[in-house]
């Protein structure tokens, strides 16, 4: 894989390959952490799986996938608690790794907000606390909910256990008539060593460290049990209000200091960049003494104004960022390497170690980056920046950090062994045997397989039933690996799922009746397969796993076309990448020529368009609805801007337009609603006057969504 792979250097297939190693450990270690209370990776090296994650996103938008770790906040909530479902949703942070880092998060909202280098601009810096997000409602002053995050947008009812800490009041006085107050539960480590003595006295479970410690008694069923665990609260953030605390984030932490709440002392407003890391390093030099596991330091923008304007990714506030502490090094013995086939037929080596421990956590994996990588050579012969000359029996260092999670960062030659052999990667496919070559430029092997690889079928049926795609209840990894394999009910391709339960009923092997399963089980499963015959378009085509086309384009282009028998019609009509179709395509805002290629390919191709046409015979494929957005005047129109905006950054109007529901388009064409120009414009604007589309200055924008 291309995990040891600087982001900027990544091609479209090691961006893939990344994602889809990402994607997989990050969800792993979500429900870990969150759900099961038992973390096995650190947080550091969590954090810097989802900055990678969101880096390669960022850089190649097409290739997001369904279940993206920047579109998901912690995991589902356990069983055993009620649901409650946060007003406002409780979302995470993005992850900064060094100074650079911490530049490039003030420069990009400089870009967003338009302000110059010089102007002033103020942030807040505050210990990040490791323990578990808990967010209490109060209403006209009382206590009436407490909730974990959970997965950000619903998450555990656990009001009766909070009340038994001391830290959180049950009564506040001079609040807003609504307030949730969001913070971080946490123990000591006094008392969380205290604690481990009385549970081995007992013979009951001990807990690995205070993190655990204090989700594992926040979420005890009986809250008679919490109430002897020692556990704190810092606030430091809130959710919904029905007034303003303060007009910015340092006044609004002083009012929750005032109405009772513990707030860290060690927060402080800074003065940009250079202020917030001479307090990190403050807090760094502290972090031992203080008495509490933090894992880093995070900076919010503090004028509550500019949070407003600035707003949200999908999961993260563009107005904050966690800077982590770095992590570890150690170094371990390389026993072999493995060779994974991928959903696009890459090759991917697999490093396999002996078991080391790194950062607290016992590492006995790590993806590689490619064959010159291993070999240190390209594929003419050449040194290679980076080559590292990796060789199975070598003493490698595995590096769980930053960039790259986990990586083979470095080889001591000193402790080679003498017969080590040069590594020789693989020309066929392990799975099926095929050719695996690479095309020129791409430094990526690949099974020229296709279909008849089921490695790639495999992981393009696992990719179908994701849960950004079909999400179908029942039918997971290990479902779909059966099914596969299954002589009496194979599902070879997606439209084989729809058919299930009607070849069951003429099977005399039924599915009720094999291991694993039973009459229950099989229903359940025919009735949630029965229940995604009706699926969004967005949902349906990201559902295909077409090259470089991922969650958000699908949406995009759905939203573009509306109906599934519109889109495929001008896939027909834009299969020679050319005409009126194919403008209209590369003209979705987030669309570029690869990605539409990668489109109308897919639809031309023989074998791939009987397989789609196959699979939407079944289906009733629901239209692309624009968001609600109440008397929007631009909902569901084409805008374009073009020429200097002047009041607002092209990102800032672009967003704007999106929540109103409109579409964003890079280019003018005949389908275009409405041209905003502003000084500068050229081209589009000819264009649009020579369409007789209607054209707005940006000051005629303003006043058309001010009352939106």
């Amino acid at each position: 894989m291309a995990q040891n792979v600087a982001v900027d250097q990544l091609n479209d297939a090691e961006a893939k390959a990344e994602l889809t190693r990402l994607a997989d450990e990050i969800a792993r270690a979500n429900a870990a952490y969150h759900r099961d209370d038992a973390p096995d990776i650190s947080d550091a090296a969590f954090d810097a799986l989802k900055a990678r994650n969101l880096a390669i996103e960022e850089r190649f938008p097409h290739l997001k996938r369904a279940d993206s770790p920047s579109e998901q906040v912690g995991a589902a909530p356990a069983e055993g608690f009620a649901k409650i479902t946060h007003a406002v949703r409780m979302l995470s942070l993005s992850n900064a790794f060094d100074a650079e880092d911490i530049a490039d998060f003030d420069d990009r909202i400089r870009r967003y907000l338009g302000l110059g280098a010089n102007a002033p601009l103020a942030y807040t810096a505050e210990p990040k606390i490791d323990g578990l997000s808990l967010s209490l409602r109060y209403e006209e002053g009382r206590l009436v909910q407490a909730a974990t995050r959970g997965d950000g947008a619903v998450g555990e009812n656990v009001t009766a256990n909070a009340r038994t800490i001391a830290d959180i009041p049950e009564e506040i006085t001079g609040a807003p008539d609504i307030l949730e107050v969001r913070g971080e539960v946490y123990m000591s480590h006094a008392d969380f060593e205290s604690l481990n003595v009385r549970q081995a006295e007992a013979g009951s479970k001990t807990f690995a460290n205070p993190r655990n410690a204090a989700a594992g008694s926040l979420r005890q069923l009986d809250s008679n049990i919490t109430k002897t665990r020692p556990l704190r609260f810092f606030a430091y953030a809130w959710g919904e209000i029905s007034a303003p605390l303060a007009d910015t984030q340092m006044g609004a932490i002083e009012r929750l200091d005032q109405l009772g709440f513990t707030t860290n002392p060690l927060t402080r407003l800074c003065d940009g960049t250079s202020d917030m890391l001479a307090h990190y390093a403050t807090i760094e030099q502290q972090r031992a003494g203080l008495g509490y596991d933090i894992d880093g330091v995070v900076y919010k923008v503090n004028d509550l104004d500019l949070q407003r304007r600035l707003g949200f990714r999908s999961t993260t506030p563009r107005w904050a960022t966690a800077h982590k502490f770095p992590a570890e090094l150690a170094w371990t013995r390389l026993e072999a390497i493995d060779i994974q086939v991928g959903r696009t037929g890459a090759l991917s080596p697999v490093a396999r170690l002996q078991p080391v421990t790194v950062g607290g956590v016992v590492v006995s994996n790590a993806t590689l980056h490619n064959e010159d990588y291993i070999t240190g050579l390209d594929s003419k012969g050449q040194s290679i920046r980076d080559g590292k000359d990796i060789r199975v029996g070598d003493w490698v260092q595995v590096y769980r950090a930053g960039d790259v999670i986990p990586k083979v960062a470095d080889v001591d030659l000193g402790k080679r062994p003498k017969d080590a052999a040069p590594y020789e990667f693989t020309k066929v496919c392990p799975e099926c045997g095929s050719d695996a070559i690479r095309e020129e430029g791409d430094a990526v092997r690949r099974c020229t397989g296709g279909l008849i690889c089921p490695a790639q079928a495999v992981e393009n049926l696992k990719h179908f039933v994701s849960r950004a795609a079909f999400d179908i209840e029942g039918l997971g990894a290990k479902q779909v690996e059966m099914f596969y394999r299954d002589d009496q009910l194979p599902v070879k391709e997606p439209a084989d799922i729809f058919t299930l339960a009607t070849r069951d009923a003429s099977n005399l092997s039924k599915l009720a009746n094999r291991d694993g399963w039973g009459a229950k089980s099989a229903e359940n499963l025919f009735q949630a397969i029965e229940d995604k015959r009706s699926i969004h378009f967005g949902r349906l085509l990201f559902a295909l796993g077409i090259r470089h086309v991922g969650e958000q384009a699908s949406n995009l282009i759905a939203r573009t076309y509306g109906a599934w028998s519109e889109f495929t019609a001008a896939m027909d009509a834009a299969a020679g990448q050319d005409g009126p179709e194919w403008e209209r395509l590369l003209g979705i805002d987030g669309v570029g020529e690869v990605m539409a290629r990668s489109l109308v390919t897919a639809f031309a191709q023989g074998e791939e368009r009987a397989s789609i046409d196959r699979l939407t015979a079944h289906l009733d494929v629901e239209m692309a609805q624009a968001p609600s957005t109440g008397n929007s005047p631009v909902a569901g129109k084409t805008v374009v801007f073009t020429g200097t905006l002047e009041k607002m950054t092209r990102a800032e109007a672009k967003a704007r337009a999106e929540a109103l529901g409109a579409k964003v388009s890079g280019s003018v064409s005949a389908k275009t609603d409405l041209v905003v120009a502003g000084p500068g414009a050229g081209s589009k604007a000819k264009k649009a006057e020579s369409l007789g589309i209607e054209m707005i200055d940006e000051d005629g924008w303003l006043d058309l969504i001010g009352e939106a």
